[in-house]
């Protein structure tokens, strides 16, 4: 797999400049930041989320909070970020962050996906429904949505070893294999109508333009499918999760670019036109670790995709990184800087993580100074340390926007994050 010299070249000189002190290692790293990410986790995101999120009266959970965490009405629920939260609670309590607590808090979750927004006529979860989850506001079924379905099942299963969550999980499973699979050339169908019937022709999906296979949704499919497998162990969800691999490491990659792309046709022919010509740095970066988490998960050796990662990692620092203060900005055409430089709450969480796997992959120190100086940014700017939570963005003059909460923010992004990095900075005594 050949990428652009050109770019390796440029980012290894940026790269150099970003030289540690001899000595500096992950230990020292550890000893800097994992209080730091600890008191984030559990006195900014967590003290957040719980327990002012649960929705005692209709479960499941409010998300509709403005810049300062004020409670701006009921909202809708809608199947992403509600899923989204059965995940973070559940993996709060599997990693000894908090235990029974945490446990209902999932479970007025999970209760609420299975009895309020799973289609129990035609199978598989709505996209959203109202506060209540008795009105069904969006019926059709996208694989965006189901596949943090299936992430959430699994992980709650993993997190209570209840058999009927592993149940629900596994009917999803074979309900995606079924009738989305693309048995010709690889990969999901993603939109359909309610019944799982294919969707009208050149009808706009939830998830943007139609009759597109995403690098996005499939970026989704694989985290979803490397918890599932862990979950079940079925051969055919091993499967799966190889092809999703093979997906995410060559299909979406633009091999002379070093870079990701997000639309595709259904036989994996790029759309390069306009505004899809493109790289999101945030998905890029999200895509390093969790094919590393699924080789792990899949029992294969990360080190065939190596050049990969660091093809990925280096154009995204290239083109995409704030070499000033740190941080990540959110997207910009081909070989260019960034073209939109705001700083997105998500993308710099996914950073952080790609970051320090990239320095247990290969113990290049220079990973750490990006992780470093990205945290570093965080702490001062996206952390709002007076009201909790993270800002959604940070605009490019330096002022925070967006709501703390809504039906695309709850506490997945950051708090996998943190929950990540620390997991590798705990490894260091």
């Amino acid at each position: 797999m050949q990428f652009h010299k050109t770019t390796g070249w440029l980012a290894a000189l940026l790269f150099l400049s970003m030289a540690r002190l001899p000595g500096q290692d992950l230990a020292d790293t550890a000893k800097i930041y994992r209080p730091r990410l600890e008191t984030n986790l559990t006195e900014n995101i967590i003290a957040f989320w719980y327990p002012k999120t649960i929705d005692r009266t209709n479960g499941g959970y409010l998300l509709n909070h403005d810049i300062k965490g004020r409670l701006k009405g009921p909202g809708t629920k809608m199947i992403v970020t509600q899923a989204r939260m059965v995940w973070f609670y559940s993996h709060l309590a599997r990693t000894g962050y908090g235990g029974q607590e945490y446990l209902d808090a999932a479970d007025a979750g999970y209760r609420f996906l299975k009895g309020k927004m799973w289609d129990q006529k035609n199978g598989g979860f709505y996209w959203e429904v109202d506060v209540t989850g008795e009105k069904k506001l969006r019926l059709k079924k996208h694989l965006y949505g189901q596949s943090f379905a299936l992430y959430a099942l699994s992980e709650y299963y993993l997190a209570t070893g209840k058999k009927e969550v592993l149940d629900l999980a596994t009917r999803l499973f074979n309900l995606m294999e079924a009738k989305a699979h693309d048995k010709i050339y690889g990969g999901y169908l993603e939109w359909f109508n309610e019944d799982w019937t294919p969707a009208p022709p050149g009808e706009m999906t939830y998830m943007g333009e139609p009759d597109f296979k995403l690098m996005n949704t499939h970026l989704h499919l694989l985290e979803a499918m490397t918890t599932f497998y862990r979950a079940s162990k079925l051969p055919l969800a091993r499967e799966r999760l190889l092809e999703l691999i093979a997906i995410q490491s060559n299909a979406v990659v633009r091999k002379g670019l070093g870079a990701c792309t997000d639309k595709y046709q259904r036989n994996w022919e790029p759309v390069l036109t306009g505004n899809y010509a493109r790289v999101s740095y945030g998905h890029d970066l999200e895509n390093i670790w969790l094919l590393n988490d699924a080789c792990d998960a899949a029992g294969i050796s990360n080190y065939p995709l190596l050049d990969l990662y660091r093809a990925l990692f280096d154009y995204a620092l290239k083109y995409g990184y704030d070499e000033d203060q740190g941080g990540f900005f959110y997207y910009g055409a081909f070989n260019q800087p960034a073209q939109n430089r705001e700083k997105s709450w998500w993308v710099q969480s996914e950073a952080c993580v790609s970051a320090l796997y990239m320095y247990r992959l290969t113990h290049d120190a220079r990973y750490l100074r990006v992780f470093e100086k990205t945290y570093d940014w965080i702490g001062k700017h996206q952390v709002d340390w007076k009201n909790g939570e993270w800002f959604d963005t940070i605009m490019p003059d330096g002022t925070p926007s967006g709501d703390k909460a809504q039906i695309w923010k709850s506490g997945y992004h950051n708090g996998r994050a943190m929950m990540e990095c620390l997991e590798i900075l705990k490894a260091q005594k």
